[in-house]
């Protein structure tokens, strides 16, 4: 999709490497190592984010509610999405789609359910700079009712999920 001149870095961040199984990151590692020149893994700590070059697109798939749970070593999430933040070009875009916790939830279910009220994601990313541009409706479940841990075979494949696109101002 990048194009023969475009580059996609895989971000691991240091913290999930040292608590997660490696199992997690194979698939990413493997990819990186098929010979594609312009595919990269990059392994930092979260709040130290940095690639080669300056982003035209971050993208988040069902794992900001990650930066919240315990095996991230209570990392500073502002702190990271200002590394992101200034990471990216101007006009940049970070794109988010995650499972959808109950309205009004914060950050409670992050750990235990592994959602996230979309609210919360909304305000982290505006208070690091980001410029809120929409929401799409196309990967929601309206007969998810956001009380199932995403693994339970119930709802797994299935979770309601928000798709945002924040931008950094030019």
């Amino acid at each position: 999709m990048v194009g023969p001149k475009g580059r996609v870095y895989g971000f691991i961040p240091a913290e999930m490497a040292r608590n997660c199984d490696p199992s997690e990151f194979a698939g990413g590692r493997a990819v990186a190592r098929e010979g594609r020149g312009n595919v990269a893994i990059v392994e930092q700590k979260l709040t130290a984010f940095h690639m080669p070059e300056r982003l035209d697109v971050v993208w988040s798939s069902q794992n900001f509610h990650d930066l919240y749970d315990n095996f991230m070593e209570h990392a500073d999430v502002g702190q990271a999405l200002r590394a992101v933040y200034r990471a990216l070009k101007p006009g940049g875009v970070f794109v988010v789609i995650d499972h959808v916790a109950e309205a009004g939830s914060g950050l409670r279910d992050t750990e235990r359910l592994h959602r996230i009220d979309p609210a919360a994601i909304r305000r982290q990313m505006e208070a690091a700079g980001f410029r809120y541009e929409g929401r799409s409706d196309v990967l929601r479940n309206p007969g998810d009712d956001h009380k199932l841990r995403i693994f339970d075979p119930r709802i797994r494949g299935r979770t309601d999920q928000v798709a945002f696109k924040f931008r950094k101002p030019t």
